[in-house]
């Protein structure tokens, strides 16, 4: 099914009552290739056709696109591309690239892109460099199951204490599997901030849940139970919480009956059903205007 973009993946949207869905491509992707050069050329290859796919279906289908991380420069300019040429709506980023995190000086760039396009970079788990020695033993805490989700939660905290949303304020970073737990810790962590040496680091905005309310938008996908989401919603808010299935890993079916008869307010299920993608969107399209008028 991951490699069916419109066959089984159009008649099961059908089914479940899904209008639109994101296209990405799954980790580790390009990120895996060890050779820059063939990292550019691949990237640009995926993006063409997922906008080819797109175009094919402009109502049903959106994408994010693949970036060469290997290069930055080529990386921005490849986001820059793929936004501004093919109509994608951001990028996702598969973990690390060769061990190298989103809150490396060098791939500053590519967040000046990001917020200067104003799209998100949606931060997709994938395998880690190494694996903890808490996890020796136990392979089934290797994965999705476990470590991709904590992981990718210790990678948002290296973007906020690497100063990244300190360098780009209204940057916008999506995550999904309901936030990979940090929604549940946002008191915690500021307590624990207070408390300890800061070894040098200044947060402009004081404390780490100020960035996770700012800059984090989450989705639901791969989390269809009630209590995460109501945690999500008061931590951060209706209005940072999107729908996702995490199709063809789970069903959708089961995700969009999820969302259908979840105990919340009808104004916040429209929000995260359609509501906050719809205004992001016309929000971008509203600046690129303004940008080319002024």
């Amino acid at each position: 099914r991951l490699l069916d973009l419109t066959g089984e993946r159009l008649a099961g949207m059908d089914a479940a009552g899904l209008d639109v869905q994101v296209l990405s491509l799954n980790s580790p992707g390009i990120q895996a290739e060890t050779d820059p050069s063939v990292a550019v050329s691949r990237a640009a290859a995926v993006n063409d056709l997922l906008a080819t796919t797109i175009a094919e279906h402009p109502t049903r289908f959106a994408g994010f696109a693949a970036l060469p991380l290997q290069d930055p420069q080529a990386a921005a300019k490849e986001l820059e591309r793929a936004v501004t040429q093919l109509g994608l709506r951001g990028a996702l980023v598969n973990a690390h690239t060769q061990g190298r995190y989103l809150d490396d000086p060098s791939l500053r760039v590519v967040w000046e892109y990001a917020s200067g396009l104003d799209v998100p970079l949606y931060l997709h788990p994938a395998n880690g460099v190494d694996a903890a020695h808490v996890l020796s033993g136990h392979p089934e805490l290797t994965g999705p199951m476990w470590s991709w989700g904590t992981d990718t939660a210790s990678h948002v905290l290296r973007l906020i204490f690497g100063g990244v949303f300190d360098d780009f304020p209204e940057a916008k970073l999506l995550l999904g599997h309901m936030g990979e737990g940090l929604p549940y810790v946002l008191w915690r962590l500021d307590s624990r901030w207070a408390f300890h040496n800061h070894h040098g680091i200044e947060l402009a905005r004081g404390n780490p849940s100020a960035y996770l309310r700012h800059n984090l938008y989450i989705t639901t996908s791969g989390v269809c139970d009630a209590p995460p989401l109501l945690c999500a919603v008061l931590a951060l808010g209706a209005d940072h919480i999107l729908f996702g299935t995490d199709y063809p890993f789970e069903d959708m079916a089961t995700a969009t009956q999820f969302l259908r008869t979840a105990p919340i307010s009808e104004a916040d299920r429209a929000k995260i059903a359609h509501g906050n993608a719809e205004r992001s969107e016309e929000r971008r399209v509203g600046k690129e205007c303004r940008s080319r008028w002024s």
